[in-house]
C-alpha cells in the first residue's frame, strides 16, 4: 500500500506499507550533489553529509550513532552527483525515533569549527584512498572526458585544495540554500500505520522553512567526443568507453537496461564471453549505465594487460556494431526479460532497497514506480522499442574514452592525435 503526499511547506513524502515486515526504513532525500557545485566549492555536498553526523544541539556524534545502533538499527548516508540521502533502518516500533534522529541532524547540526577542521583531514584521506583505486580514478577521469567543464563532470569528493578551503560560513550558507523542503523527499518503507503517518511526519518536519531558496535545476550538457589518459604506476590498463545513453526516468530506460544486460551485463553477456572467455585477454569486463537528469551514458569497462588494448578495442567496437545491427531473436528477448524481472524483484526484498527506489523516483520524477508498473514496462518491451533505443544509443557508437595506466605509448599509436594526457592541474575545473 502506497501513500504519496506533500506537506504545506512543499516537502514530499512517500510511504509504502508492507505488513509482513517487522522493520521500517526512513530516508531523507535531498536533490543536491556535486552537480550543484562549482570550481571553488567542489566537494561541499559530500562534506556537509559528513558534518551532519558530527553532533547536534541535542546529541553528540557518538549519541547519534548510539541512538540507532543501540536498538539494533542502522544509520548511514551517501552523496552522489545529483542527490544526497540520509537513512536509518530500525524495527517498526522505533519509526518515530528514526524520524527524530534524522530531523535532529537536519535542523540542529552544530557545524563546529573544530569538527570542520578535523573532518577536512578525514575527507582528504578519503580522497587519497580514492586516488589509490584505479577504478575510482578512471570514473572521475571519464566524467571529464564525457562532460568537459560541465558541473556534472566534477568528482563527488572534490579535491584536496577545495576541501581545505571550506569554512563554517560556506557550509551553512550552502546548506540553507539547497536543503529546503522543495528540494527534498522523505521516503518511508516497512510496517507503517498509514492512519497517522502524515501527522507523525508533520511533527518532525512540518515547521521546516527556509529564507534562502535554490530550487535545483540542471542543464542539458553535450556529450563530448574526447579521449583522456592519466598516468598511474600500476600493472594493468583500466579502460572505460562511453556511448550516448538516456536520462534517468526515461520511458525507455528498461529497454536500455535489457539491451545492456545482453551486451555486457554478466558472465553470459556478449562482451564477457568474447573478450574474456574466448580471447582470454582480460579478467574483468562489463557494461554499466549512468543515467542522470536530462542526460545519460552507457559505458564499457575493462581491466587488462596493456599489450592487449588494441585487440580489445577492435573487438569491442566490432561486437558493438554487430549488436546494434543484428536482430534479437524472440527466444533471447524472452530470456532477457525474465532475467531483468528476476534481478529487479530480488533487488527489492528489503525495506531499505524499496525505500531507496521510492525516494529516488519521487525526488527526480515526482511519481511512484510500483513493482507492478516496472514489471509491466519490462513485459511491454518489443522489437519496435528496441530499434528506437538502439538508434538513441548503441548505433551512435563510442563517443569518448578514458584510460588509467603506466604508459600511453600503445594508446598514442591507436588514437594518433586524439588522446590527451591528463595531469592533476587539469582537474581544477
Amino acid at each position: 500500500m502506497y501513500n504519496l503526499f506533500k506537506l504545506d511547506n512543499g516537502l514530499r513524502v512517500v510511504v509504502e506499507n508492507i505488513e509482513q515486515f517487522n522493520s521500517v526504513s526512513v530516508g531523507l532525500w535531498v536533490e543536491n550533489g556535486s552537480r550543484n557545485e562549482d570550481a571553488v566549492n567542489n566537494g561541499i555536498s559530500h562534506f556537509i553529509e559528513h558534518m551532519m553526523f558530527k553532533g547536534t544541539k541535542r546529541r553528540t556524534s557518538k549519541q547519534i550513532a548510539e541512538a540507532i545502533e543501540d536498538i539494533g538499527g542502522q544509520i548511514n548516508a551517501f552523496t552522489g552527483k545529483e542527490a544526497t540521502c540520509y537513512y536509518v533502518k530500525v524495527l517498526d516500533s522505533y519509526l518515530e525515533l528514526g524520524l527524530d534522529v534524522i530531523s535532529d541532524m537536519l535542523f540542529n547540526s552544530n557545524f563546529a569549527e573544530e569538527d570542520i577542521e578535523k573532518e577536512k583531514g578525514v575527507v582528504v584521506e578519503e580522497i587519497n584512498m580514492s586516488e589509490d583505486s584505479p577504478e575510482d580514478v578512471l570514473m572521475d577521469l571519464h566524467s571529464i572526458a564525457a562532460w568537459g567543464q560541465e558541473s556534472i563532470s566534477r568528482p563527488i569528493l572534490g579535491y584536496e585544495h577545495t576541501v581545505r578551503g571550506f569554512n563554517r560560513t560556506m557550509l551553512v550558507d550552502y546548506l540553507q540554500s539547497y536543503y529546503i523542503p522543495e528540494n527534498c523527499v522523505i521516503s518511508i518503507c516497512g510496517k507503517v500505520d498509514m492512519s497517522n503517518i502524515k501527522e507523525i511526519v508533520e511533527k518532525y518536519f512540518g515547521d521546516w522553512a527556509c529564507n534562502k531558496k535554490s530550487i535545483t535545476k540542471y542543464n542539458n550538457p553535450e556529450i563530448l567526443k574526447s579521449n583522456l589518459f592519466r598516468k598511474k604506476d600500476i600493472e594493468q590498463l583500466h579502460v572505460t568507453l562511453g556511448i550516448p545513453g538516456i536520462e534517468v526516468g526515461h520511458d525507455d530506460i528498461y529497454t536500455l537496461i535489457l539491451l545492456s544486460n545482453i551486451l555486457g551485463g554478466g558472465a553470459s553477456s556478449i562482451l564477457f564471453q568474447k573478450i574474456r572467455e574466448e580471447l582470454g585477454i582480460c579478467y574483468s569486463i562489463y557494461l554499466f549505465i549512468s543515467s542522470h537528469i536530462n542526460v545519460g551514458t552507457v559505458n564499457v569497462y575493462a581491466g587488462l594487460n596493456p599489450q592487449y588494448i588494441k585487440e580489445a578495442l577492435e573487438t569491442i567496437n566490432f561486437e558493438l556494431k554487430k549488436f546494434s545491427t543484428d536482430s534479437i531473436s524472440k527466444e533471447k528477448l524472452t530470456k532477457a526479460k525474465e532475467q531483468l524481472k528476476g534481478s529487479y524483484i530480488l533487488g527489492l526484498e528489503s525495506t531499505s532497497s524499496r525505500m531507496f527506489s521510492n525516494g529516488k523516483s519521487v525526488l527526480f520524477k515526482d511519481k511512484i514506480n510500483t513493482p507492478n508498473d516496472v514489471i509491466s514496462r519490462i513485459d511491454s518491451i518489443n522489437h519496435e522499442k528496441i530499434e528506437k533505443v538502439m538508434d538513441m544509443t548503441f548505433r551512435k557508437g563510442i563517443y569518448n574514452s578514458a584510460f588509467v595506466g603506466k604508459d600511453s605509448t600503445l594508446l598514442k599509436d591507436i588514437y594518433k592525435d586524439n588522446l590527451d594526457e591528463f595531469s592533476f592541474n587539469h582537474t581544477k575545473i
